[in-house]
């Protein structure tokens, strides 16, 4: 559905979405990475289980909650990736304490 433009020079940043290595460019927001991916980045809201995608891009939406390095219900589409950095796409309600 995204594609990365031939011409997108940008240097790699290789992250890892639920233990599996992807490749995103230097300045992507985690949404931006995870959408470029190719993969399944549906996320399941706490009550409804709905699914859900980074929608708007800009912090206003809360489509793009992820968890990164352990820290849950962070908003993808503001967070720049970082070399090695941890993301788990979130399934429902997050258990407290564990």
């Amino acid at each position: 559905m995204f594609k990365r433009s031939e011409q997108d020079k940008r240097a790699p940043v290789q992250i890892f979405v639920d233990g599996i290595a992807v490749t995103a460019r230097q300045g992507d927001t985690v949404s931006a990475a995870l959408l470029a991916s190719g993969g399944d980045v549906r996320r399941a809201t706490a009550v409804s289980g709905a699914p859900r995608l980074p929608y708007c891009m800009m912090g206003v939406c809360f489509d793009c909650l992820v968890t990164i390095d352990g820290v849950g219900n962070r908003q993808g589409c503001l967070v720049p990736v970082a070399e090695g950095m941890q993301v788990e796409i979130q399934k429902g309600r997050r258990e407290v304490g564990r």
